[in-house]
Parts: C-alpha cells; structure tokens; sequence
C-alpha cells in the first residue's frame, strides 16, 4: 500500500472535502421536513393531507436512498471512491433545482425520489475515504469531524428556509452542491484501493454480505444500531406538529424549528460521541451509552414535551444529542468489512437506515389506526431501541482494527 497516502492528521483535503460534501448532503436531506407543510400548502393540500402526503413524500425519498445505496456502494467498490463524489452531488444538486419548480404531487414524489439515488452516495464514499487515507489510531477523529461538520447543514436549511420561500431553498441547496463539484479536483484515490484494483478477488459484490451467517448478522447488525436515529428524527421531529396537537399544545411547535434544535443537539452529540470514542478508544461502549440516553429522552419527550413550546424545543435539542452517535456508527460500519467490499458497506449501512425510515413510518402509520397518535409514536420507539440493543451485543469491538485486508469468503 502507497503509505505517502496515509495520514495522521484529521485536517487534510480528504476530510475537508467529505465534511464539505456532507454538509451539503445534510442540508438538502433534511430540507423537504423543513419546507414540507409551507410546499405541500402551496400545491393546494390541507389538513390531514399535510401528515399523509408528507409521509408518502418522505417515503419515496428514502425509498430512493435504499435503491442509491447499493447503486453507489457497489459503484464505490468496482470503479473507485472517488467517481461516487463526483456522480452522487452532481445527481442529487440537479435533482434539487427540479425540486423548486414543481407544480404537483406526482413530480415532487419523482423528484424526491431521483434526489435520495443521488444523497445516497454521499457519506459512504466520504467515510469509506477517510477511514483509508488515515492511520487506524486517528481514523476516528477525520470520521467525526465530516459527521460534525455535516450535521450542521440541516442547521443551515432550518436558517435559509426561514430566510426564503421554499423553493428558493431548494435552489440553494442544489446551487451548494454545484459549486462544491469544483473543489474536487483535487481528491486521489485511498491506496488500500489503489491496490486493490491490481487483484483478483471480488470487488463491491453486494450478495457477499448474505453469503454466511456472520457476514449476514453483523451487517443487519450495524444497520439496525442506527434505526432510533432516525425514528428520533423522521416521527419525533419532523411530525412534531401534529404531535404537538395531540399532546393538547396551545403554541404548536413548527417542523422547521424543531429540525433545527434537534440538529444542534446532533452536532454536538455527534462531536462528543466521536471524542469519547477516541479517548476512551472504543465504539461498542459509548454508543451503547448514547442508545440508553435516546431511551431516556424518548421517555421525557411524551412526559414533559407538552409542558410549553420551550420545553418542546429543549426536548428536541436532548433527543437530538442523543442520537448524535452518527459519527461512531458510521465510523463502525466502514470497520466491519474488508477493501473489497467496505464502500458497499459504508454506503448501503446508513442509507438502509435511512430508509428503514419507510418501515417506521409504516408502523407508526399502522398503530396510530388502533393506539392513536402518541401512543403509535412512542410503542414505535420503544420496539426500535430494544432492537437497537439487542443488535449492538452482536457486533465486535473495531476500534484500532487494521483495515488493510480482503474480504474472501
């Protein structure tokens, strides 16, 4: 392996260049829960239209992200980790300004959906990056500082969406991502990739993962620890008027501040998680400690959100640092598996917990039939987090793990 191309320091091109891109990714990810009800509103649906069309909305989005993920990974694995930086912005920056020019329902669905193929490549061709461009001790800190960095794009759709009409944020969003295409000129390829291109064995052979019992649990594994994320995120937050409503709040919280204070709580969390994990030189450890907070925080969120619109907000900050152990999981995922399959791994992993938001919401649409919507929230959560427990005990400790190795079976 070229071992000019491995670096201590988290401050290098590779780095910048992924947080960059994260950010980006972040902000146009998030931006639909923001503008959400101001869009759909404009396009002529009240209501209960808001929650039902929105949910339909955010599940083809993410539906796109699913079918994305492996698209890139295996892409990432076959022709490089870099071509996926380039491919994924340009897809999703084109498919965000066609998002600001909708006129219906039907086109903003296809276009959702066209945008999360694109935010699909993303992060895993980041991390997939850093976690090869840097010594194995100092990995953790290039990984958490784009998790950090990133996170605070959704801050910044919260902001401009605020600032502007709503699809004037979707310009801006897609303009961001134009412009950082240019700045990647100068990213190389990691060497253990290099390398790898010189040998025989099977490279970004996604059936790989379902070829034995311990690929197979290890990888629904990981995507399973980072499932109570995005339950935090896609029911707590980005429903959190109508939750607000039937909590019997008289000043309704609005999805767009809501998404903000939570992505602070994120930032920050994100950035704590990734400095314990590095002084206390583990992964398992402190993201199970963050699972038990989102716990905790789940269960303060239906006792005491309803109390006043502030509490409602801190409520959002807490559940968002909570879950701010993006940054460990993702981190985790790229050190499970070896070269030949790890941009696979590290793009399908969160994307599929992205996605898994399409069957959170299918249950929290199902339960709030029979139990109401609070209820349907909270019974949702509880199921999720006990998942997420059960399936971190399965998952080896890789903090330190050398990852210069293939992946033969």
């Amino acid at each position: 392996m070229d071992k000019s191309k491995i670096t201590k320091s988290p401050f290098n091109i590779i780095v910048v260049i992924a947080a960059l891109g994260y950010f980006v990714d972040i902000y146009d990810l998030v931006l639909f829960g923001v503008v959400r009800t101001a869009s759909l509103e404009s396009l002529g649906l009240v209501g209960e239209q808001l929650l039902t069309v929105g949910a339909s909305l955010m599940n083809w989005q993410m539906g796109g992200m699913l079918i994305g993920g492996i698209i890139w990974g295996v892409w990432g694995d076959k022709k490089g980790r870099v071509s996926v930086l380039f491919g994924s912005i340009l897809i999703y920056s084109l498919a965000n300004i066609a998002n600001g020019l909708v006129q219906d329902i039907p086109a903003y669905k296809a276009l959702r959906f066209l945008a999360g193929i694109g935010l699909a490549g993303e992060l895993g061709a980041g991390i997939t990056l850093v976690s090869e461009t840097m010594t194995k001790e100092n990995r953790g800190w290039g990984t958490t500082l784009v998790a950090t960095f990133g996170i605070c794009g959704a801050v910044a759709a919260a902001l401009v969406a605020d600032a502007f009409p709503w699809r004037t944020s979707y310009y801006v969003g897609g303009g961001l991502g134009l412009m950082l295409l240019l700045l990647r000129i100068g990213v190389y390829e990691s060497g253990m990739y290099s390398k790898l291109q010189t040998s025989t064995v099977s490279r970004g052979n996604f059936l790989k993962l379902f070829s034995n019992r311990r690929s197979l649990i290890k990888y629904l594994s990981v995507i399973t620890i980072g499932v109570p994320i995005w339950y935090v995120v896609g029911i707590l937050v980005i429903f959190s008027p109508e939750l607000g409503a039937a909590m019997g709040m008289t000043e309704l919280p609005t999805g767009g501040n809501a998404i903000l204070y939570c992505y602070i709580g994120l930032a920050f969390g994100d950035f704590g998680s990734g400095l314990l994990s590095q002084l206390l030189k583990t992964r398992n450890k402190v993201v199970f400690g963050f699972i038990l907070l989102t716990a905790l925080f789940v269960g303060a969120y239906f006792t005491f959100a309803h109390l006043s619109l502030t509490m409602f907000y801190i409520m959002c900050f807490l559940l968002g640092f909570a879950t701010g152990y993006w940054a460990v999981f993702v981190t985790m995922a790229s050190e499970q598996f070896g070269t030949n399959i790890r941009a696979t791994v590290t793009t399908t992993a969160p994307n599929f917990v992205r996605g898994s938001l399409i069957i959170v919401v299918i249950m929290f649409e199902f339960g709030r039939e029979y139990l109401g919507i609070l209820q349907s929230a909270f019974v949702v959560g509880v199921f999720w987090i006990l998942l997420a427990f059960i399936a971190l005990a399965m998952l080896p400790e890789t903090f330190g793990k050398d990852l210069d190795y293939l992946e033969e079976h």
